[in-house]
């Protein structure tokens, strides 16, 4: 994992390495792939076990589109989607569980339900008190990048040097975690592909995504079936499988550990291709 390991709550370390796949458990209705196919509390139970035993060594489970234009949904909806889901998992199999969440409450309780890591594209900026229960727990925390919040991210985004940027932002928020008692070696960086960003800015991300490991922590990147691959290809929403295999090997050539995907089996053979041919 570029010579780092990734600690989860409990003092689990993740493994094993060269590659980690966290598979996406969306129980939301508007998702921008799979929007309302797991909404149901059975189906997204189903679901997370399908892409364990494809191989998924983590199970991120969402209550709260993040796509752009999506609206904040009540704390007490998300609880009830993601928290039952969570529960059952953890009573049903082995994979790191993880909650893709930006809340507090939210973060507590799916703690307290098994998960081990939170999955956050505020960086803490959006509820202060997560700090505090990061501090708490100490689980593994994914810290992403993203330029504004999800309902006006794609407006208008600009930078100077998407990268320095970039660069400057995690330096930063790690020393604030740190400094406030959440130990490094908890934390993974995520550059937040899709969330602020024109397909410019991904491009020059992905291009020089080596930089971001100066930081001294792993690198997690979802980049699955995203909107950049209608950018730059013209694919549409349903066409996008084989670029992203493309985009994952590529990345893991360059040291990219955590891939966060859709379709997991798929995901496990281009990763354990790309391992092997390096």
């Amino acid at each position: 994992m570029h010579e780092h390991q990734w600690i989860v709550k409990g003092g689990t370390a993740l493994g094993p390495a060269p590659f980690f796949v966290a598979g996406i458990v969306n129980v939301t209705p508007d998702s921008f792939h799979d929007g309302g196919r797991f909404l149901d509390h059975g189906a997204a139970v189903a679901r997370g076990l399908a892409l364990a035993a494809e191989g998924a060594q983590i199970l991120d489970v969402g209550g709260e589109s993040t796509r752009p234009g999506a609206a904040e949904t009540p704390v007490d909806e998300e609880l009830g989607r993601v928290v039952p889901v969570i529960r059952d998992l953890a009573a049903s199999c082995t994979a790191a569980l993880s909650v893709d969440t930006s809340k507090a409450r939210v973060a507590t309780e799916a703690l307290a339900a098994g998960a081990v890591i939170v999955n956050d594209v505020s960086a803490c900026r959006f509820d202060e008190g997560l700090v505090e229960v990061l501090v708490r727990e100490k689980p593994g925390y994914v810290l992403m990048h993203s330029q504004g919040r999800p309902r006006e991210m794609q407006k208008n985004p600009s930078y100077r040097d998407v990268v320095e940027e970039l660069l400057a932002f995690f330096e930063e928020r790690l020393q604030y975690l740190v400094q406030r008692g959440l130990p490094e070696e908890r934390i993974v960086l995520d550059p937040g592909i899709g969330f602020g960003k024109t397909l410019e800015h991904n491009l020059l991300i992905l291009k020089h995504i080596e930089r971001f490991h100066a930081l001294g922590r792993p690198l997690y990147v979802g980049l699955s079936h995203k909107a950049l691959f209608q950018g730059l290809l013209g694919l549409g929403p349903g066409q996008r499988g084989t670029a992203t295999q493309a985009a994952t090997a590529l990345l893991a050539a360059k040291g990219v550990a955590v891939h966060r995907v859709h379709d997991v089996a798929d995901t496990v053979r281009t990763l354990t291709l790309a391992a092997a041919i390096a």
